[in-house]
């Protein structure tokens, strides 16, 4: 059996035992528990009663999160003309049409959210299969197929942040730095917790709202209270 070194145990001894905290007290242990020599993201997980296989139980949509992730977020947009210029002015850092195309085509694939003018969706359809299955796929649910591609750079790269529940229901998101102070922290795990319960889906039955932890990305998993998390 392999055996975890000192870091591992010391953390997984910290946390033993000490489940649904409130939520200030959680994002304190999970700034304890977080060791590794960088900055490590801190991450929510969020378990809801849904079955996203049924189109009535999908969860999926955008938050602003007040503090930002802290993390460099880079954009790409497909636009032409008056469009792809607003998009460079508003800080995209990859802007194009049949050249972005062949270039995702072609294995590269350096950029963290996409976006697209409608005009540029057939063009886009193409990378489907591609862009798909890494969340990439620009969608009007989610702001990211619009002619305001100003303000949607501007939000990409500003801390907005975007959810979908995976296949058991589980919605993951980065929510700062460990760096961040913790009242940071708690702010934008509450903004984050408030948007998936304003996005509820008509499917929902029983209670939506299972089970919300933290860790931060090499630390353990912290319980934490839900009417705490909520803020409600």
């Amino acid at each position: 059996m392999a055996r975890h070194g000192k870091r591992i145990r010391a953390g997984r001894e910290a946390v033993a035992g000490r489940t649904a905290l409130p939520l200030a007290e959680a994002v304190a242990l999970v700034k304890a528990t977080a060791t590794a020599k960088f900055d490590e993201t801190v991450e929510v997980a969020v378990n809801l009663g849904v079955d996203p296989r049924h189109a009535d139980q999908m969860v999926r949509g955008v938050v602003m999160l007040p503090n930002g992730t802290g993390k460099t977020v880079r954009v790409a947009v497909f636009a032409r003309a008056a469009r792809a210029d607003e998009a460079r002015a508003a800080g995209a850092d990859i802007v194009g049409a049949e050249d972005l195309v062949e270039r995702i085509q072609g294995g590269t694939i350096d950029f963290d959210r996409c976006i697209a003018t409608p005009d540029m969706m057939p063009l886009v359809g193409r990378l489907g299969k591609i862009l798909g299955p890494r969340n990439l796929m620009p969608n009007p649910k989610v702001g990211t197929v619009t002619m305001d591609v100003t303000n949607a750079v501007r939000a990409a790269k500003g801390g907005e942040v975007q959810f979908k529940a995976e296949k058991a229901g589980i919605v993951h998101a980065g929510v700062g730095k460990v760096s961040f102070p913790p009242e940071k922290i708690v702010e934008n795990v509450r903004a984050l917790v408030d948007a998936l319960l304003r996005a509820r889906p008509s499917g929902a039955k029983g209670t939506y709202l299972e089970k919300v932890s933290l860790a931060s990305t090499m630390g353990p998993g912290v319980s934490v209270d839900l009417a705490s998390a909520s803020g409600r």
